[in-house]
């Protein structure tokens, strides 16, 4: 016969999970999800609100940012929306620009992350009636000696490269920069 051991209700209890947190919501916005929704949401709504307010999809840190860039004037044909924006070069000319972040998916994943963030650009370029000509690419990353960065900068720099390349649009310019924060 074997014996048990005593369980006390401590040892029983569950671990306790920070869900919003670890779908990248701060504690304000599980406040806000848990008013939208009525009830504590199960694990597959946390996880949709993280992604669907993400920075990657709702750009939460840097639209105020982005607030700040001038969207009007004379030669703006076409402002800020879910394609590409288009200025008036003269000559009956439109240049279309796009700028898309792809942060958390090159965390994620570097090359694939990357890749499709130069596929959006393109596809919302294309949507607009326009032929892409050129990319650019402003590439931020944490220290330089980090294992990690290093991994970040090789599969980044290789999905850009890599995505660009197939589609015959060349990368002509850019910047990088590391930060140790």
């Amino acid at each position: 016969m074997s014996s048990s051991p005593l369980v006390t209700g401590a040892e029983t209890a569950k671990p306790k999970y920070d869900i919003p947190g670890e779908v990248g919501l701060t504690p304000l916005e599980a406040i806000r999800v848990r008013e939208l929704v009525g009830r504590e949401p199960n694990a597959l709504e946390w996880a949709m609100f993280g992604a669907m307010w993400s920075e990657h999809c709702a750009y939460k840190h840097s639209k105020k940012l982005l607030r700040t860039l001038p969207t009007r004037g004379p030669r703006v044909a076409v402002g800020p929306g879910e394609n590409a924006g288009a200025v008036d070069i003269g000559g009956g000319l439109l240049c279309a620009f796009k700028v898309e972040s792809h942060n958390h998916p090159s965390a994620v994943e570097p090359y694939q992350g990357a890749a499709t963030g130069v596929g959006g650009i393109l596809r919302d370029i294309f949507a607009m009636g326009a032929r892409p000509v050129a990319l650019l690419n402003a590439l931020c990353f944490g220290a330089p000696e980090s294992a990690r960065t290093r991994r970040l900068v090789g599969g980044v720099v290789g999905g850009i490269g890599s995505y660009g390349n197939c589609v015959g649009i060349p990368d002509v310019a850019g910047h990088v920069s590391f930060e140790r924060c």
